[in-house]
């Protein structure tokens, strides 16, 4: 019950929170009124780093979701043209983080990460379809136990600015390892080839946890 109250926070979370008590005071020494504002803004600054275990399912026989949010698209497209896989079909699921969703990322898939890259970008909302183009973005070419390639990809969102990467190339991971988070509002795609989608649009994910597509 405590770990739920009060979850485990992200290191990237301890320096906003400090910065939000911090305003917090100020705020409570000129009226009780913005001292509620303050009081409001460090809870949400808390919950939004919150990093919460996950139960993880460990069968590679299935992917699973890399972020929390609404499953906003799932369709046929071409590989990232950034990786060279352009020429290359994959389906693609993604997932929109808004402001009240953790942000923390996980693997769908145990595998080696043969590739990370970054691309700076725009910050346009997260939900368009622009923002997989156009957006600050980092890639995870991760190859799974079937030999398949599975395309991460972070992707910043209108609010956001810092995709924080915590995988390194040629790591080794486990299916629902963390890989990274992005601050404050943002999307997750999942590219991928020999499996078959088993989510709908518009249904809630759970990073680490909710089943994406079965081999």
């Amino acid at each position: 019950m405590f770990s739920k109250i009060f979850p485990k926070i992200h290191t990237e979370g301890y320096k906003f929170i400090v910065i939000a008590v911090f305003i917090t005071i100020i705020f409570l020494i000129i009226n009780n009124f913005l001292g509620l504002i303050g009081i409001l803004l460090t809870v949400w600054v808390y919950y939004f780093f919150r990093d919460p275990e996950r139960t993880i399912i460990g069968d590679d026989s299935y992917l699973v979701s890399p972020a929390d949010g609404e499953v906003i698209k799932v369709e046929e497209v071409d590989g990232p043209k950034e990786l060279g896989l352009e020429n290359k079909k994959f389906k693609k699921i993604s997932i929109f983080m808004n402001v009240f969703d953790c942000h923390v990322n996980r693997t769908p898939c145990s595998g080696i990460v043969e590739d990370i890259l970054y691309k700076p970008g725009k910050f346009l909302n997260a939900s368009l379809d622009k923002a997989s183009e156009d957006n600050e973005r980092n890639y995870y070419k991760i190859k799974d136990k079937h030999g398949n390639d599975i395309i991460v990809v972070q992707i910043a969102g209108l609010v956001a600015r810092r995709i924080v990467c915590e995988t390194n190339k040629n790591q080794e991971l486990n299916q629902g390892d963390r890989i990274g988070m992005i601050r404050f509002g943002s999307r997750a795609d999942v590219y991928y080839e020999n499996y078959e989608p088993i989510v709908k649009v518009g249904q809630t994910a759970i990073s680490g946890e909710t089943l994406l597509a079965k081999n």
